[in-house]
């Protein structure tokens, strides 16, 4: 990324030097995949976290097999195939790339069943819709969740991660296909708002209770509806800054837990705590992966030489699962 801008104006296929171990608990990875997530094109379009930092290389989600490790690394040996987040935010060179460098710490093996594609698709998906779920909104078995555009990345996994506690999911989706999907992995109602209100859909689903949890990726409008949505006592996620028009009383009326998920803060602001729990969360999936109860849906794999051409279709919407560059 040479610039704020258009993607096709901005990102370019550049030769570098392959990065090399500068630490003793670093690995360095030769990347078969790298996940593209919405965070990416924003960073594209707006500028990214960190100044001076450009030129500078996206994507925080990343696959590959280890080439090399330092002197104190333990938990792994070159051959390994690993999953991760890490960098893209224009401090740390991200993995739109062949190879990357990263602390052993914030790497895990990869599931044995996914191929690199599947597994470069999943971190931040997996992170964002856990933390958000069940770190914040506390979803517990036999309650019932909202999840707003279940069909997209965030969204699908969480539809399989709701479901895996035991609770009752409905979502939000935008076409009859979607809905498809949705159902495919677990929704028990799946909402097209084209063509349904939603509020009535839920509050007919929930018995004019409301939800226990609802877990918003949209922002807007989406999250002011969803305080109307959420039951007494319920709590509202949102992955979005509600902005500055809320209206805050029926929050307050009904005695809403109000939440926001940034799974990147961790990364951002340097909390070795955190970034640990995320592998944890990682690991944890690994196993539901393993057990057949979370699967990701991938939309399209381009190659690295087409990222330009990836965010384009990201930013089009109404894309279904994930996109992934392939190296």
């Amino acid at each position: 990324m040479t610039a704020a801008g258009a993607p096709a104006d901005v990102l370019q296929l550049v030769d570098t030097a392959e990065p090399e171990i500068t630490a003793p608990d670093q690995i360095k990875v030769q990347l078969k995949a790298a996940g593209i997530n919405p965070v990416d094109t924003k960073l594209r379009s707006r500028g990214v976290f960190f100044p001076d930092a450009l030129p500078a290389i996206l994507g925080c989600d990343g696959a590959g097999i280890i080439t090399a490790v330092g002197d104190e690394v333990t938990r792994f040996q070159t051959g390994d195939a690993v999953w991760f987040c890490h960098g893209g935010l224009g401090g740390t060179p991200g993995n739109y790339a062949g190879y990357t460098v990263l602390p052993e710490a914030e790497a895990e093996l990869k599931p044995a069943s996914l191929d690199f594609t599947e597994a470069a698709a999943l971190p931040l998906a997996l992170i964002t819709a856990w933390e958000a779920l069940f770190d914040r909104g506390r979803l517990q078995q036999g309650q019932t969740v909202l999840i707003h555009a279940g069909a997209g990345g965030v969204g699908h996994v969480a539809i399989q991660l709701a479901r895996s506690v035991g609770a009752r999911v409905a979502t939000t989706v935008s076409t009859p296909q979607k809905a498809d999907l949705a159902r495919a992995l677990g929704a028990d109602r799946a909402i097209l708002y084209t063509d349904e209100d939603v509020q009535t859909a839920v509050m007919e689903w929930t018995g004019d209770r409301g939800v226990d949890v609802v877990l918003d990726t949209v922002g807007g409008d989406t999250f002011r509806d969803s305080l109307e949505l959420a039951s007494v006592y319920g709590q509202v996620v949102t992955l979005l800054e509600p902005g500055t028009d809320v209206s805050w009383g029926t929050a307050r009326s009904k005695n809403l837990g109000i939440h926001f998920t940034l799974m990147l803060t961790p990364m951002l602001q340097d909390l070795p705590e955190a970034r640990r729990h995320q592998g944890e969360i990682l690991n944890h999936c690994s196993q539901l992966i393993s057990d057949g109860k979370l699967r990701v849906h991938i939309a399209e794999v381009l190659p690295l030489a087409e990222a330009a051409r990836a965010h384009a279709v990201i930013e089009a919407g109404h894309v279904q699962g994930k996109i992934v560059l392939s190296m």
